[in-house]
């Protein structure tokens, strides 16, 4: 992700600052290197690093903190505050009728993130469209219309056709019911006469409302001068940074951003066409500060929440509030953390989950967490309905019972049980609060920085799947 360590390497160098009352200059300095380091490993340009660098040196020494504030606090405000104004604003994307077309080179994921965007649009209550113009890629075609199949939204293109301007033309009439019509064009291994001649054509046919510039999350220092030529060619209003799920550092999208006078439009998270998030400076810095991301966590819960409701019409969550807490409850609840997305970015929307605080838990520690999951699916599968509605039954000869139907060591059945346990204990205590109440514990988490907050949720330490 952008700034991988940064959350980790910051709060070493804020250590210094604990309990301190007073702006030490010799600790800003330290968290100032901590930034230049981490911003310059991330591909972030140069230039970039050293204004940002100033601005909050100069900020922390010569702005009174106010009254009551630590200097550590004090200077996390100022560095949060100074990363949000560096990534920007989001692009503008008002929910209404549109077309965006999206340029690239080869591999950056134009056509995987146009089906993204258009899953994104359909949940908002728009009706999206893609239409691919890509006719020199072989396969381009049938990945376009594959990923709009699993986005559920309206295709257009013709594998036969040579002419990318004659099939964003049709497309335009054979669209015309869509709300937004999300234009996908080709792509090269670099910015040649021929690229930039083709998709000033297509931009000239189609006249999209903006154009945004898709970018791998790898690309380096080379993106300022790839967005400087899509720049001058047709404009670009945003960018789209993507495969953000695996080691990218992404800092050569705030060259691009930063190169263009533009903004970050949308971040790809993962390969399905749900893995993509509406880029929010403040959440996402927060989440890279370890001061979580509780909308973004928000959205993710709803969705998982309805996916999960689709599976089992008749299982609503809130029952769990309510009456007893089963197996099958528990169940649904792994299902939807399932469909939440990876542990480790769910972790990261937690407060004091973030920024770094996994590198402090052993390598195999996700792994270990997921596997155990995935081994509880199969017990459960292997128990009887009895057993999933009142797993207090579960003696010694039906622990063994179920360990031959599931193939799982007993010692694991124990440990699903016990886990079951500590979640309905958990749960109970939460029975009864009222929507203040709720709303204070969520503040003490946001300030206070997590704690236990991750009781219930299934990966921190001491929550229900932790070790």
């Amino acid at each position: 992700m952008v700034l991988d360590d940064l959350g980790s390497s910051l709060r070493g160098a804020l250590d210094d600052l604990r309990g301190s009352s007073r702006i030490d200059e010799e600790a800003v300095d330290g968290v100032v290197k901590e930034i230049q380091r981490s911003l310059l490993q991330a591909d972030v340009d140069v230039d970039l690093v050293m204004e940002l660098s100033d601005n909050i040196k100069s900020r922390a020494l010569e702005e009174e903190p106010p009254s009551g504030t630590s200097a550590r606090d004090w200077v996390l405000r100022i560095v949060y505050e100074e990363l949000v104004e560096l990534v920007g604003e989001s692009t503008d994307l008002p929910l209404e009728s549109q077309t965006i077309m999206l340029a690239g080179l080869y591999g950056s994921g134009k056509t995987t993130t146009a089906a993204k965007m258009a899953w994104w649009f359909s949940t908002k209550g728009l009706r999206p469209a893609i239409i691919q113009t890509d006719t020199d890629r072989p396969g381009a075609y049938d990945q376009s219309k594959e990923m709009a199949e699993r986005a559920e939204v309206d295709f257009y293109g013709d594998p036969d056709a040579e002419d990318p301007v004659k099939i964003a033309r049709e497309g335009l009439d054979a669209t015309e019911d869509a709300d937004v019509r999300i234009v996908d064009t080709a792509g090269r291994d670099g910015l040649n006469a021929e690229l930039i001649e083709q998709i000033e054509r297509i931009e000239q046919e189609v006249k999209p409302d903006r154009n945004l510039l898709v970018l791998d999350a790898a690309m380096g220092q080379s993106a300022k001068s790839q967005a400087a030529d899509f720049q001058e060619a047709i404009g670009i209003e945003g960018v789209v940074v993507t495969k953000l799920d695996g080691t990218a550092k992404g800092g050569g999208a705030l060259a691009a951003v930063d190169e263009t006078d533009s903004t970050i439009a949308f971040l790809g998270t993962g390969e399905t066409v749900q893995d993509i998030e509406r880029f929010e400076p403040d959440g996402f810095i927060s989440r890279l500060l370890g001061m979580g991301d509780l909308k973004q966590l928000t959205e993710r819960v709803e969705r998982a929440m309805e996916q999960t409701g689709d599976e089992e019409d008749d299982w609503d969550p809130e029952d769990m509030m309510e009456g007893t807490f089963t197996l099958n409850d528990m169940k649904k609840q792994m299902q939807a953390m399932n469909n939440m997305g990876p542990l480790d970015q769910v972790m990261d929307m937690i407060p004091g989950m973030g920024g770094g605080m996994m590198d402090q838990l052993p390598d195999d520690a996700m792994d270990v967490t997921e596997d155990r999951m995935r081994d509880f699916q199969v017990i459960m599968d292997s128990m009887t309905d009895e057993e999933m509605e009142n797993p207090r039954i579960v003696g010694k000869s039906r622990t063994e019972r179920i360990a031959r139907g599931s193939g799982k060591p007993e010692e694991r059945i124990r440990e699903l049980l016990e886990q079951h346990k500590m979640m309905s204990e958990t749960l109970k205590q939460f029975q009864g609060m009222g929507d203040a109440d709720m709303e204070r514990m969520m503040k003490q988490m946001q300030q206070g920085g997590g704690g236990g907050g991750m009781g219930g949720m299934g990966g921190g330490p001491g929550g229900p799947f932790g070790d």
